[in-house]
């Protein structure tokens, strides 16, 4: 991909990506000191029109994982909202896209600390289609790394030296001829994805794991759980979940702003359900849909329009 010519925002300007330029000792790069968002734009060509979703909630979850790293962030929330918006109508972009929102400490010297070190920001929206095949089933395993806890690094912040857990739970699962690795906590109970939330369906209750189970707070986790009990009227119930429940589920999704929600087909090699989408997945999945490809009016406070945005400020 040529991102060569892609206006972002760095250093409180716009600029091309080319142009931004990031120094080999970085401390955000040396130490993984930084913290970031992804935020999904959905073209939909019938109506001309680009929408982000849930986009303040994203930029508030970035502001909390910043004030975890002793960081703050150069603008306000509809400041970054508004920036956002401009960066998508400089980049006229008619396509599904992904924006990353990051915070970074930037100084360029050796030591690994929070205090004293000056921070940057960035903000860099890329072409996207998607991040994993939720048109099939996903076939997972339990992964051998464990999530990290609390106690060692803040799991719901999202902190960009604690993706390498992410990453080592990947790799391992992909390699071993899987789609996608589970992590378990310290003690043992289910936490998530590599980069996703996971919920369970047994007898029509919907099970996902508490944030006391390291579980990183998901935007598209809480929407999940909203739709679940107001449009279905399920019992959404969270607490640990041992590694056993896995296997007896009725059904299993992830959930990701980037992955969307994905249904889980085997686990272990052990079939979930009868190996294809669960009822309440489905529905799920086409409300989720919906809702963000703007056919659903009710909802129309979780998206921006960025076109009609535009032509409000003309």
């Amino acid at each position: 991909m040529d991102l060569s010519s892609v206006t972002v925002f760095a250093n409180g300007r716009f600029c091309h990506y080319g142009d931004a330029k990031v120094g080999l000792l970085t401390h955000g790069l040396q130490y993984g000191t930084g913290c970031f968002e992804g935020i999904r734009g959905y073209w939909l060509p019938e109506d001309r029109e680009l929408l982000l979703v849930l986009v303040r909630d994203h930029y508030e979850r970035l502001t909390t994982s910043a004030k975890i790293l002793t960081m703050s962030l150069p603008k306000s929330v509809d400041e970054l909202v508004d920036i956002t918006v401009e960066l998508c109508l400089r980049n006229r972009y008619q396509r599904d896209i992904y924006i990353r929102p990051f915070a970074y400490k930037s100084a360029e010297d050796v030591g690994v600390r929070l205090h004293g070190v000056p921070d940057a920001f960035a903000i860099v929206p890329i072409p996207f289609t998607k991040y994993l095949d939720t048109s099939k089933g996903l076939h997972v395993c339990v992964s051998s790394w464990r999530r990290s806890d609390d106690t060692m690094a803040p799991p719901r912040a999202k902190i960009t030296g604690l993706y390498v857990n992410s990453a080592l739970a990947k790799s391992e699962a992909v390699l071993n001829g899987y789609d996608e690795a589970i992590l378990l906590s310290h003690d043992g109970h289910v936490a998530e994805g590599s980069a996703e939330n996971i919920f369970l369906v047994r007898r029509d209750v919907l099970y996902t794991p508490d944030p006391s189970q390291n579980v990183l707070e998901g935007v598209t986790w809480r929407a999940i759980k909203h739709v679940a009990r107001e449009e279905l009227g399920l019992h959404v119930c969270e607490r640990s979940i041992d590694r056993g429940e896995l296997y007896s589920a009725d059904e299993v999704f992830f959930t990701g702003t980037a992955a969307g929600i994905g249904y889980v087909a085997s686990i272990d090699r052990r079939t979930v359900g009868d190996g294809t989408i669960g009822p309440v997945t489905a529905r799920l999945r086409d409300l989720y849909e919906r809702i963000v490809t703007g056919r659903d009016p009710r909802y129309e406070s979780w998206l921006t329009r960025v076109y009609a945005s535009a032509q409000v400020n003309v």
